[in-house]
């Protein structure tokens, strides 16, 4: 039983970071594992935990990064660093992955019933990275935390490395962004947008 649910998991992830989530069927599913499609059914009665298992497979096969060997770093420009470092070395590996599966989003899907995987590690990475830095005022800390979401995103990545910068630009670039705004010297005139 283990054994045909990884096969289905691998070959769900080999699809939908080939193909796009959006085009992979559970047919197509079926046949790259070598079962039936009721198989895949019976271990995955629903799309979301077919995702779920799909996504946590994905995350764990291509090292993404986890967030404790940062938090062991006090100095918060440090651990951006580091952090940084991590994730666009992860972006670099996994760009076509990443692209493919992004690029296949539909925002008008329904919202899954269960916390999406991805999401949940990138709101750690988040918190890790934003720990311990101080803000003037709320208004810094809505610019910071607005910028470091920017920073991270595998889409800043990817413009920054097209228009031509290193990784290790790439990452001195947005510490030196996200630092400026956390200690006010680049935030003056950045307000939260009103509704």
């Amino acid at each position: 039983m283990d054994a045909t649910r990884r096969r289905i998991v691998e070959a769900a992830f080999g699809l939908h970071a080939s193909v796009g989530p959006s085009r992979t069927t559970i047919a197509a599913i079926a046949d790259r594992a070598g079962v039936q499609r009721h198989t895949v059914y019976a271990h995955f009665p629903d799309l979301d935990s077919l995702y779920e298992a799909c996504t946590t497979h994905g995350m764990a096969a291509t090292h993404m990064p986890e967030s404790a060997p940062w938090q062991s770093i006090a100095d918060p420009r440090e651990r951006l660093r580091a952090g940084l470092g991590d994730l666009v070395g992860w972006y670099r590996v996994n760009a076509n992955m990443l692209a493919t599966i992004l690029a296949d989003v539909d925002p008008t899907a329904p919202t899954p019933t269960e916390p999406d995987p991805f999401e949940s590690r990138m709101a750690d990475l988040f918190g890790a990275l934003a720990e311990g830095w101080t803000h003037r005022d709320p208004e810094t800390r809505h610019a910071f935390e607005a910028v470091l979401h920017h920073a991270m995103a595998f889409e800043t990545w990817r413009s920054l490395t097209t228009g031509g910068l290193s990784d290790a630009a790439i990452v001195e670039l947005l510490v030196a962004v996200v630092g400026g705004v956390a200690d006010g010297s680049i935030a003056s005139g950045l307000r939260p947008q009103r509704a």
